[in-house]
């Protein structure tokens, strides 16, 4: 069953967006790479998947109008991401996947292939890079990475709610969300044991989300990006600069 998508473009509270900013924009949703916004180059990679019923949670109007005009729902957008995510399975229900309006070179074909090889036994999927590919993607990219003992991992922003049961991980989503740059943080709310297994170095991170999932009662698991460039986002102006150039590679 192909399943429906979120599309997350909330604009978080405090300090106006870089990327927005710098393009005198209101959402980084509306920035245009090769004549399109942003925003629709999600919704084009979701729908050479084929995926039919995307929403879109957002609250600036600008980003709610482009949604409608692009034929998508569109969700009120919450306090955070977590709750947004709540949001939008109470509308969509299972399965749903998840990303966001800023992954400007999301690929129909890395969906496909997320999708593919999800466990059938998963409740949850997360897709996150391994370092190694992302560097060959892109080489001289800086990353935030999630050092484990089976790698140093980036995630790539896609998530995949397969399940009814799924609906438990989106509370526990606030915590990892959190502590996303500090993964000792994440192990001890699984255990000493963990802990020290993360301590020593010994620590895999499909261990630790596959325990993580178990004790809210689902299956979590680790599904690893074939292509590095899925975990490249844009959060500042100089991501912007390297989609556009990757971009107009492609095209």
């Amino acid at each position: 069953m192909m399943p429906a998508a979120l599309i997350l473009a909330g604009s978080r509270p405090g300090a106006p967006d870089p990327v927005a900013a710098a393009e005198g924009l209101s959402h980084k949703a509306l920035v245009e790479l090769e004549g399109k916004p942003m925003l629709a180059h999600v919704v084009q990679a979701l729908r050479d998947a084929g995926i039919a019923r995307l929403a879109v949670v957002a609250n600036d109007p600008a980003v709610l109008a482009l949604a409608e005009l692009l034929g998508c729902e569109t969700i009120p957008a919450e306090a955070g991401p977590s709750a947004s995510v709540a949001a939008g399975f109470a509308r969509l229900g299972a399965p749903m996947l998840v990303t966001t309006s800023d992954h400007a070179l999301l690929r129909g074909q890395w969906v496909r292939d997320f999708l593919d090889d999800t466990p059938e036994d998963a409740d949850v999927a997360v897709l996150l890079a391994r370092r190694e590919a992302i560097e060959q993607a892109m080489p001289g990219s800086r990353r935030t990475y999630l050092r484990f003992a089976d790698g140093h991992w980036s995630g790539c922003n896609l998530f995949l709610l397969k399940t009814p049961h799924a609906e438990a991980a989106i509370e526990t989503w606030k915590l990892v969300e959190a502590d996303r740059k500090r993964p000792w943080r994440i192990a001890a709310r699984l255990g000493l044991g963990m802990l020290a297994s993360y301590a020593l170095g010994r620590l895999r991170l499909s261990a630790a989300l596959a325990r993580l999932g178990a004790k809210i009662g689902l299956k979590a698991r680790l599904v690893a990006a074939r292509d590095g460039l899925a975990a490249v986002d844009v959060d500042k102006p100089s991501d912007l600069v390297d989609a556009r150039a990757i971009l107009a590679r492609r095209d």
